[in-house]
């Protein structure tokens, strides 16, 4: 049995801003867009992703700092029972809108669970 502790990091309160080259740089990354996409419904260890997505486990792990650093995944920790926890990885957005305006590119992630118009802002290029 295991439960997860929802003290988290990896989202961007609304004061904080986004990375824009490190969001890019991430989805621009095959391995992280599969971890994306594999979490995007349930969260999931570096061993699980590595499996889920056929990656060496090191590289699950590189890539899920990548993603994190981004803002793009959170972390949270999963309670066993059995006393062995487990880091696990998800999704913490459901769009990204990117825009080119005023001679840069602007960045917004959305999330549903956030207030409805509520986004991370972007540190500008």
């Amino acid at each position: 049995m295991s439960a997860t502790n929802p003290t988290t990091r990896g989202w961007l309160t609304e004061e904080e801003t986004v990375d824009t080259d490190a969001v890019l740089s991430a989805l621009d990354d095959d391995a992280c867009r599969a971890i994306l996409e594999a979490t995007s419904e349930e969260a999931l260890t570096a061993t699980e992703l590595s499996e889920q997505c056929d990656i060496p486990t090191s590289t699950a792990y590189r890539k899920v700092e990548k993603l994190t650093d981004a803002g793009l995944v959170t972390e949270q920790v999963r309670i066993n029972t059995s006393g062995k926890h487990a880091t696990e990885y998800r999704t913490c957005f459901d769009d990204v809108v990117v825009s080119l305006a005023d001679g840069g590119v602007e960045l917004e992630l959305t999330n549903g669970e956030r207030q409805s118009g509520a986004a991370a802002p972007v540190a500008g290029d």
